[in-house]
């Protein structure tokens, strides 16, 4: 596959990339079920794009293409007759056409704007018959296109993350920001306060521990219960949080993705996270708010 592409393959991203409407790809049968993914593929990606069955084309959904489409047709022998009118429409309103066919001298790869040529294999079929090979390349060439056009468009996880809020692909790019607790639920106590205020903190936040800040606002340290049972006497409470306090604690970024933080707090053995950006804090993460969104 890779040696049969050429200077046509950068002309359909051209083209794809620069229309300013949708990627409409087409297709009839088991390439029509290719199409399909592949439209799928380039919506999720970044290039807005649907599907149009040529033959519900031929009988009103021609009016789905836009002049500001680009069509993509696919048909491995390039004479498939329900693409006639497909082809004929984007000729007359001048709609970029894009081919991808197994025949170079067929009647869709001469009338299209750029063709992307299958490579000349046989189907996995014993009789030679059933769509196989050529599907499975058509598929390969699909996700191609849609790979450099995700590339040459600068597509970030943050944009996928946009358009894949849902299921474990949109649970692996959760960032700390979307489930951190923020400002108004910090457990926190300045550096001077008593032992006792701080266990009234952490038991009000509910967050099993409470950062301590100096007088400029960073944080300093972190008071947990491992701490208040190491430093266990009849004058705990009134000792200063400074004396007790873990200083320099963990922390990470609102920006860190939510798996990053939940690895932190596995390597650390700590149950929750500060979000500070240059200590100064900003939220708090609790290893039960990843566990409930999915993260594992």
């Amino acid at each position: 596959m890779a040696d049969t592409l050429d200077k046509s393959f950068v002309t359909a991203v051209g083209l794809i990339d620069g229309a300013s409407g949708r990627a409409v790809v087409t297709g009839m049968g088991k390439s029509g079920h290719i199409a399909r993914k592949i439209s799928s593929t380039l919506s999720s990606t970044g290039t807005p794009s649907l599907y149009v069955h040529p033959g519900e084309a031929s009988h009103g959904d021609l009016g789905m293409i836009s002049h500001d489409d680009v069509v993509i047709a696919l048909s491995n022998s390039g004479e498939t007759p329900e693409l006639n009118d497909v082809i004929n429409y984007c000729r007359r309103f001048n709609v970029p056409l894009v081919a991808i066919t197994g025949r170079v001298d067929s009647s869709l790869a001469e009338n299209a704007d750029c063709t992307l040529l299958l490579p000349a294999v046989t189907e996995a079929c014993p009789m030679g018959l059933a769509p196989t090979t050529s599907t499975t390349a058509m598929l390969a060439l699909g996700d191609a296109l849609s790979i450099a056009l995700l590339d040459r468009r600068g597509f970030t996880a943050e944009d996928f993350q946009i358009l894949h809020p849902g299921g474990q692909l949109g649970q692996n790019l959760l960032r700390v920001q979307d489930l951190m607790h923020g400002a108004t639920e910090l457990p926190l106590v300045g550096s001077d306060a008593t032992v006792g205020n701080a266990i009234l903190i952490m038991t009000q936040r509910g967050f099993g521990c409470a950062g301590v800040i100096n007088s400029n606002g960073l944080l300093t340290g972190i008071i947990t219960d491992g701490d208040l049972r190491r430093h266990m006497s009849d004058t705990l409470l009134q000792l200063t949080c400074e004396h007790i306090m873990t200083a320099d604690p963990k922390t990470i970024r609102a920006q860190a993705l939510a798996s990053e933080a939940l690895g932190l707090m596995n390597a650390n053995q700590i149950t929750s996270l500060f979000v500070a950006d240059e200590r100064k804090p900003a939220g708090i993460l609790h290893i039960h708010d990843c566990l409930r969104a999915g993260i594992a």
